[in-house]
């Protein structure tokens, strides 16, 4: 299998990031870990040998990207304005630098964006509030209530990470039409601790004409061996 390990300086970020590519040709994957989760985990996890077929036909490349969980989210010795500010410098890394790469070495103008758990929280907010990155988001045993992150504040810059609070109040018809356009894909456990949260970023979707699915895994489904019968069923 084509394995590069790709690292530069981010200007974004002011540090140093690391991401892995995995297949030579095929849709382009944006890949996120789980909570403060590195590049490599879905290779430590069997992840990327479990579709090795499908990278090694050329479907599909895979870009596994790093996190700054434990400088944003989850730096709770932060103030939450701080650690929001900072998920707003990864994203502006995720848009401005590895977006342009993927754009640079793949010609496949259709992109999707995957993730489990933290990671599914990552797609959701990129594909809501920047509608028209990705073309299709496959979110697993995601929690999307974001307020949950940040001590309960949802004011500001607090409101708009969090889908389940502004979505509701989303009327800009050029943002719709774009977020229209993508196909969401939730799936979690019946009894995963987040269940709610999947339903309801659902329900918002498609109250706003978006095409979005939730699909309901037998049991609580939050782990690894589950993760990989959803890629199975949806990449």
């Amino acid at each position: 299998m084509h394995r590069e390990h790709r690292k530069w300086w981010s200007p974004a970020l002011g540090r140093d990031m690391e991401l892995l590519v995995f297949g030579a040709r095929g849709t382009p994957v944006l890949v996120f870990p789980t909570s403060m989760g590195r590049f490599y985990q879905w290779e430590d996890f069997g992840l990327i040998g479990h579709m090795s077929g499908r990278i090694d036909a050329g479907w599909l490349q895979l870009w596994c990207v790093d996190s700054v969980d434990g400088e944003s989210f989850y730096a709770k010795s932060k103030p939450p304005h701080e650690r929001v500010a900072r998920h707003f410098e990864y994203e502006r890394y995720l848009l401005e630098e590895v977006v342009p790469a993927i754009r640079a070495a793949n010609e496949v103008p259709y992109l999707i964006a995957t993730g489990a758990s933290f990671g599914a929280s990552h797609v959701a907010m990129l594909v809501t509030r920047h509608p028209g990155v990705v073309n299709k988001a496959i979110c697993l045993s995601g929690a999307y209530e974001m307020k949950r992150f940040l001590d309960g504040w949802c004011e500001g810059d607090g409101y708009f990470v969090d889908p389940l609070a502004f979505l509701p109040g989303l009327t800009d018809g050029r943002i719709l039409a774009r977020l229209q356009e993508t196909e969401v894909i939730v799936a979690t456990g019946e009894y995963d601790r987040n269940v709610d949260d999947s339903r309801r970023l659902v329900a918002l979707l498609q109250e706003k004409g978006v095409p979005a699915g939730l699909h309901l895994w037998n049991g609580w489904a939050h782990d690894w061996p589950y993760w990989r019968e959803m890629v199975d069923a949806f990449l």
